[in-house]
């Protein structure tokens, strides 16, 4: 079908050079999208512009979320920018459509859930209203979407207060629903048909200028290894290559002159940050751009991608040497925008060039874990939006007898890792969930990195709130205790570092130890295991303790599944704040329980 449309391009093409010989001659009035004199027509019809504006990964951050993204410095360093809050990025993207005549607004997935406290105890309902409010056009639906089911999500969409989770919706106003549309073409329903619609057209221009863009939005097949399979077992998630290679040409069939996929899908560059980098990349988006067919992978025009919550710009190249593709990732938590700006030929029906960076929204200083991070002059300052900063301030009002309830007091900040490390956050949540479960015979605890959501920082005192806890740890799951052979819990541990996705090394607690060697082959990379001192018995068996979505296989720990005699306790956030009530003034543990001895090549 592809190879059809370009033999009706070069005919269009030739019927125009004709028209040029007989410029003199009369003709009918007729074109694109409206009618125009033959005069016109035969003009050179100028190339239209179309802004598309992205973003990805929100998970609800109504309020800026206390991190920076760093970016060149034009000295050789890295500068911290302070960036996001739901006001700065109104105004962002506010004067980036003040510079285009024509915009679309995207999303790649994860506009929900895993939210900081303002929104995640009214359901996200706040942040579905202020994308809405921020004029979100089309969003790919994520892993994180699904967290509360589908029927839940089903409401996100059409609105209403129907009670289906633990807690209440509605409790501040009647929930309206998106006005932006989910696409979904790879989530299937029990009954074959796509749970969101799969594609979407819009139109920009009139008459001969007239343009199509069509957007496709799907989700990453392993969604289930994500999320409570409970709550999605009525779906299934398809292959994403091959749902893009079923859908582009249906986009093609209706008049679209440029296709953008957005999945929640993506990779990482490497080297130093650099909001626009590609160097080093890699990620499990590349296999499933490499199994576009190659004339679907021409007729792609832009990849909007996100999940790992990296930010980067990359052209990579495809079957066609002459057509890379353009993939994009706006970091996370709305700390940026990608503009990409898309130049189509109105008579060719086809995009003849395109130009993409990732843009920080830089708001308001903080003070990190490492310190205080200030505005920085190398990047516009925004101001934020008063109706939005007005309307998320209702809900930061409404939540603060939770937010400022202090759960105890820290002798410094706790930060959490890096490339997959939990760092010293990962062996304190570790600690605490050992320490809440030793009743029922825990031994050891794990905590996956990819759970921990931002650093604690105390207060000058010392204090730490539960809106503190719940930022770093915003999931809420249950810890199970469960027993595992020696030999299975080093099957868990060497998942974190199987090739598969990003390393993940699971953080343990006090006494547990372990060290891996990425230059061993695969299943064979954790070479020393110890608990008390003492090495692993692989044939003896253990007490273990991790939180549910773990338990369920998440992350990709499917041996964790293996467990048996396994006990439900209390939830992961509930451990924590009882650790920090344990003592006056709590230690962070900053000593190293996991040591990895080459790195990823």
């Amino acid at each position: 079908m592809i190879a059809g449309f370009a033999r009706k391009r070069r005919v269009i093409a030739g019927v125009l050079a004709l028209a040029a010989l007989l410029s003199g001659c009369a003709a009918p009035r007729g074109g694109r999208g409206g009618s125009t004199e033959l005069g016109s027509a035969l003009a050179p019809v100028a190339p239209v512009e179309v802004a598309v504006l992205a973003l990805n990964d929100f998970h609800g951050h109504l309020e800026p979320p206390r991190q920076s993204v760093g970016m060149p410095d034009g000295q050789g360093s890295t500068a911290q920018v302070p960036a996001g809050g739901a006001a700065w990025l109104a105004s962002a993207l506010d004067a980036l459509r003040a510079r285009h005549a024509h915009t679309l607004t995207v999303a790649a997935g994860d506009m929900i859930s895993a939210s900081p406290l303002a929104s995640s105890l009214f359901l996200d309902e706040p942040a579905v209203e202020v994308l809405s409010r921020i004029g979100l056009d089309y969003a790919a639906v994520g892993n994180h979407e699904f967290d509360r089911g589908t029927r839940e999500l089903l409401r996100m969409q059409a609105g209403g207060c129907e009670k289906l989770t633990l807690r209440e919706p509605c409790q501040l106003e009647r929930f309206g629903g998106a006005r932006f549309q989910y696409l979904a073409a790879s989530t299937r329903t029990a009954a074959g048909a796509p749970l969101f619609p799969a594609s979407a057209i819009r139109t920009f221009g009139t008459g001969v200028r007239q343009v199509k863009v069509g957007v496709i939005g799907l989700t990453l097949k392993g969604t289930p290894t994500l999320v409570n399979p409970a709550g999605i077992a009525d779906l299934t998630f398809a292959d994403e290559a091959d749902t893009i290679n079923a859908e582009v040409p249906r986009l093609k069939a209706q008049g679209a002159d440029a296709v953008i996929v957005l999945i929640h899908q993506g990779g990482r560059a490497a080297g130093l940050p650099d909001p626009n980098g590609c160097t080093g990349f890699d990620g499990e988006i590349l296999p499933i751009l490499g199994r576009l067919a190659p004339e679907i992978s021409g007729a792609v025009d832009l990849v909007v991608s996100g999940h790992t919550h990296a930010d980067y710009v990359c052209e990579l190249p495809t079957a066609d040497p002459a057509r890379p593709v353009l993939l994009t990732s706006a970091g996370q938590y709305g700390k940026e925008l990608t503009e990409i700006t898309l130049t189509i030929d109105p008579a060719l029906h086809r995009v003849t060039a395109r130009r993409a960076r990732n843009l920080i929204v830089q708001s308001q200083p903080f003070t990190s874990a490492r310190g205080p991070v200030v505005r920085s002059a190398l990047v516009p300052q925004y101001t934020p939006r008063g109706d939005i900063a007005a309307y998320v301030q209702r809900y930061v009002d409404a939540a603060e007898v939770f937010a400022t309830r202090p759960v105890g007091k820290l002798a410094g900040p706790a930060a959490r890792g890096e490339g997959g490390m939990g760092g010293p956050l990962g062996n304190l949540i570790a600690d605490a969930q050992l320490f809440a479960t030793r009743s029922v015979g825990a031994q050891m605890a794990l905590m996956n990195p990819f759970g921990i959501r931002a650093a604690l920082v105390p207060a000058s005192d010392g204090t730490v709130t539960f809106g503190d806890i719940y930022l770093a740890q915003p999931f809420g799951g249950a810890l199970i205790t469960q027993t595992m052979t020696g030999a299975e819990i080093k099957a868990v541990l060497e998942q974190g570092f199987d090739d598969v996705g990003p390393d993940q090394a699971l953080a343990p607690s006090a006494g547990f130890a372990y060290r891996i060697d990425r230059r061993q082959p695969v299943g064979s990379r954790v070479i020393s295991i110890t608990l008390g001192g003492k090495r692993l018995d692989p044939a003896a068996t253990y007490r273990v303790t991790m939180n549910a979505f773990l338990a369920m296989g998440g992350d990709g720990f499917t041996v964790f599944t293996a467990g048996h005699d396994a006990l439900t306790g209390p939830l992961d956030i509930e451990a924590l704040e009882a650790l920090l009530r344990s003592a006056p003034r709590l230690a962070v543990p900053m000593e190293p329980r996991v040591t990895v001895s080459a790195a990823r090549e």
